[in-house]
């Protein structure tokens, strides 16, 4: 980078294409329990997802009519989280597997559906 470039900084919002709106904003407030902060019907949401902003919306193009990034969240206990997910009615993929051994904690991975079909994952450095 040259030194007129600016630097990034930190991840300030986050989107992710939804096809119903009502049915996802449900899905993500009361199955993954993130506050909800705003919502501008019919097409956009916004969730606190531990200061970055996550917004649900309807594509705007055809070329945004898809399913996007794997949206990783962190969790302390990742088999309690899980079992919440289950209870609460989440399409399940991956159960939570050990996915590295570090040096000084393992990571946990487990993989889900939301109401809208992309994909989304829990992640938990486990210290022994």
């Amino acid at each position: 980078m040259s030194a007129s470039t600016s630097h990034l900084g930190q991840i300030g919002q986050i989107a992710v294409t939804v096809h119903d709106l009502e049915r996802a904003v449900g899905f993500y407030k009361e199955v993954l329990g993130l506050p909800l902060l705003y919502q501008f019907p019919p097409k956009l949401a916004f969730f606190d997802c531990a200061g970055v902003r996550l917004m649900l919306s309807l594509p705007e193009d055809p070329q945004f009519d898809h399913p996007g990034s794997i949206l990783y969240f962190k969790v302390d206990d990742i088999q309690a989280t899980w079992t919440a997910l289950r209870e609460g009615g989440a399409d399940l993929i991956h159960e939570p597997q050990l996915v590295a051994r570090m040096p000084d904690h393992e990571l946990w991975i487990a993989s889900f559906k939301d109401s809208e079909g992309n994909t989304l994952a829990l992640m938990s450095e486990v210290r022994g």
